[in-house]
């Protein structure tokens, strides 16, 4: 993370370098990661294809995967491993998706496990993302966290049997041997 006196916008984000880094602002301040592992792009990978066959194929809505920019204000802009916009959100722009998804999903790396599991959930809540999940590729296990009904908090679960299960759509079943 770098520091500054002032809060970065999206205008100074799209003047970072393109150095294989991921680079996210969120509440204004800059936070860098290393490109993630060949075995966190396999788990990606498997997760965004029962996504796509679930939501894409029959028409429900998009499913993307990094680098995809998430700006939720001019002062967070993040970078989810995956994030799905169903048909109902008009928030897809050409350059990025602009306004709250309906899921968002981060696959955990040594060197961001805290980020995604403390900053980037506090960010998702806040913002109110319907549905969060934090995918730990090495313990094989999903943390769902899911809008509460007075959609102001999560409440969370911890999926590490055969189904995981996505409340945005009950199309979405996702055979977890699978993935791992």
């Amino acid at each position: 993370m770098s520091s500054s006196q002032t809060k970065l916008t999206y205008n100074e984000y799209c003047l970072f370098p393109d150095d294989g880094r991921r680079h996210e602002i969120i509440d204004g301040e800059h936070f860098m990661n290393p490109a993630p592992s060949t075995y966190h792009q396999t788990v990606s990978r498997r997760l965004q294809y029962f996504l796509y066959t679930a939501i894409e194929l029959p028409g429900l809505g998009q499913v993307f995967n990094a680098p995809i920019d998430l700006q939720f204000s001019p002062y967070d802009v993040v970078q989810p491993d995956l994030v799905v916009v169903m048909n109902d959100r008009k928030i897809i722009t050409p350059a990025k998706i602009k306004g709250v998804p309906n899921l968002t999903i981060e696959i955990l790396s040594p060197s961001s496990e805290q980020h995604d599991r403390e900053l980037k959930f506090s960010l998702y809540e806040r913002h109110h993302v319907d549905e969060y999940w934090i995918v730990d590729p090495l313990d094989h296990k999903i943390q769902q966290s899911v809008l509460d009904a007075n959609r102001k908090r999560y409440e969370t679960s911890l999926h590490s049997d055969a189904i995981a299960t996505a409340t945005i759509t009950p199309t979405v079943e996702i055979a977890l041997t699978e993935v791992w």
